[in-house]
């Protein structure tokens, strides 16, 4: 979890405002900037697991060595069959427990009920840039 950021806003309000459309915005450019560098770091990734040759040790650079493993993950072959499988069973761990937002909101919008399930509301901040400068 990250840490907590100490940071006090700005006493005005209209301040606050302009503040946060700048921190966003350069948030923005960051993740820009952290894509890039994703986007770097798989071409390097498959790079290695492509040439590294099967027999080897890895690659030993300087500071660091690249190993290649592997790992077996699960992912699913036949959805309804799995689905029977976890009614018959009762196997709900193999699921994640989330809803999908967008399909819960579309059953409540067309006035179906859903057992088990409720809404709340939340408060968030919409930025619009001011036309007048």
């Amino acid at each position: 979890m990250p840490k907590p950021v100490a940071f006090k806003p700005p006493k005005s309000l209209p301040a606050c405002a302009d503040l946060l459309a700048s921190i966003r915005a350069e948030r923005l450019a960051a993740d820009k900037v952290a894509e890039g560098l994703k986007a770097k770091e798989t071409i390097l990734k498959e790079h290695l697991i492509n040439n590294v040759p099967k027999d080897s040790a890895g690659a030993m650079g300087k500071l660091y060595t690249a190993t290649i493993t592997t790992k077996t993950k699960p992912r699913v072959a036949d959805w309804p069959l799995l689905w029977a499988h976890i009614k018959k069973t009762g196997e709900f761990d193999l699921m994640q427990r989330r809803l999908s937002d967008t399909a819960v909101m579309d059953r409540i919008n067309d006035k179906r009920k859903l057992p088990g399930v409720e809404t709340f509301t939340y408060v968030d901040v919409s930025l619009t840039k001011n036309t007048r400068s």
